[in-house]
């Protein structure tokens, strides 16, 4: 991947962008397959319906390498929201198979419209809001982690 000038500010939020109140063990290794390569993540897991309910809302930063993961254990039809979400956020659908099968990028914060995962997902990866696009990753990408049954180192 080529940097420009572009990514400046992005870069530039890795390093500013303290890691906030997530323990270490509160976090799980994600891999995400792109064609230029592996991209991994550290993320919380949402896999309860209290988690899943608040997922990232109030939240004022997230490192550019961490996430949330939401499980929802079986494959339907899923719709997001920005409710009390400061933050904006990719938003990736993955199959049951670890397949991305949507990503909607860049969800305005506090917006209230619901985002549709546009085919059945059994899980949804937010990540920071431009992500997505600037290491590649893209629909048809493979996600790797434990709830997929495999893991990502």
């Amino acid at each position: 991947m080529r940097i420009t000038l572009r990514h400046l500010p992005v870069l530039l939020l890795l390093v500013l962008v303290p890691v906030g109140s997530v323990s270490a063990q509160d976090l799980s290794s994600l891999t995400v397959d792109t064609a230029g390569g592996e991209r991994r993540f550290a993320v919380e897991l949402a896999d309860n319906p209290a988690t899943r309910s608040r997922g990232l809302m109030f939240r004022e930063s997230m490192p550019l390498d961490h996430g949330m993961l939401f499980d929802f254990e079986r494959e339907r039809q899923q719709s997001f929201w920005m409710k009390n979400t400061p933050l904006s956020l990719d938003i990736i659908f993955i199959d049951r198979q670890g397949i991305i099968v949507h990503i909607h990028h860049r969800a305005v914060p506090y917006d209230e419209t619901p985002i549709p995962s546009r085919k059945p997902a059994s899980a949804v990866l937010e990540i920071n809001g431009g992500v997505a696009r600037l290491t590649g990753i893209a629909v048809g990408d493979r996600v790797r982690h434990a709830i997929f049954g495999d893991q990502a180192d």
